[in-house]
């Protein structure tokens, strides 16, 4: 029998894997509270370790992470004088907020400003080209300082698919992870997938990870789930 247990990532510092493509985001977590401003924004593709990182921030300075920029979340004392920052994670995509989300997050930036608080905005796309209507939010996002994580290389892209294997409690020959890295696309969404696909095929065959299924499975093509609509929107 094959159970679907969820896979459960480690998320502390020393689980993180730097590379030049992240090692200035990096640099910017661990140099916190020493930001230029009260506002930071990480930006990269989808899996490339941003919920990651706003684990470490929580973890080392006691950060709350919330899912939208709801005040109705956001308790006042949060960005407060000596307490913790605020992660805001947006979802895959391009940010879509309605009009009570921009005017919230408006007042979350703006409460942080006056209290001394800081705020880190996690999403796939610069504020500054997020579509918002609200003229001193644009203004604001345009204004914010960026920690961006880039694609990964072959190197990494090997290193980041042991760790995923290695999340699930799976251990792989190094020859299989060559051939992988080598072969799929060179991004984090790729990877995860992929490793995602291979546990799963090697569970309902009850056979170990090999390097033939590791072609048969990416010479396969496979059709992603379906995505839930930006935030803001309906489907």
């Amino acid at each position: 029998m094959v159970f679907d247990f969820p896979a459960r990532p480690a998320l502390g510092r020393t689980d993180f894997l730097v590379a030049p493509c992240n090692a200035a985001a990096v640099a910017w977590i661990d140099r916190w509270p020493d930001w230029p401003g009260s506002v930071l924004a990480l930006i990269g593709p989808e899996g490339c370790g941003k919920t990651h990182l706003a684990h470490v921030l929580a973890a080392r300075a006691g950060a709350v992470i919330l899912d939208r920029p709801d005040a109705a979340q956001l308790d006042e004392a949060l960005v407060a004088d000596g307490l913790g920052p605020v992660v805001i994670e947006f979802p895959p995509g391009m940010p879509t907020l309605d009009a009570p989300m921009q005017v919230d997050l408006l007042h979350v930036l703006n409460l942080t400003r006056e209290r001394g608080g800081h705020v880190l905005l996690t999403a796939a796309e610069p504020p500054a080209r997020w579509p918002v209507a609200l003229a001193d939010l644009h203004s604001r996002l345009a204004a914010i300082p960026l920690a961006e994580i880039t694609r990964p290389d072959e190197t990494l892209l090997e290193m980041i698919l042991v760790k995923l294997f290695a999340d699930r409690q799976v251990t792989v020959p190094p020859e299989v992870v060559r051939y992988l890295a080598r072969r799929i696309e060179r991004s984090f969404a790729a990877a995860r997938d992929t490793v995602s696909r291979l546990d799963a095929a090697a569970l309902s065959r009850g056979r170990p990870i090999t390097q033939a299924l590791a072609r048969e499975i990416i010479e396969t093509p496979h059709r992603p789930p379906a995505q839930d609509p930006p935030v803001g929107q309906s489907r």
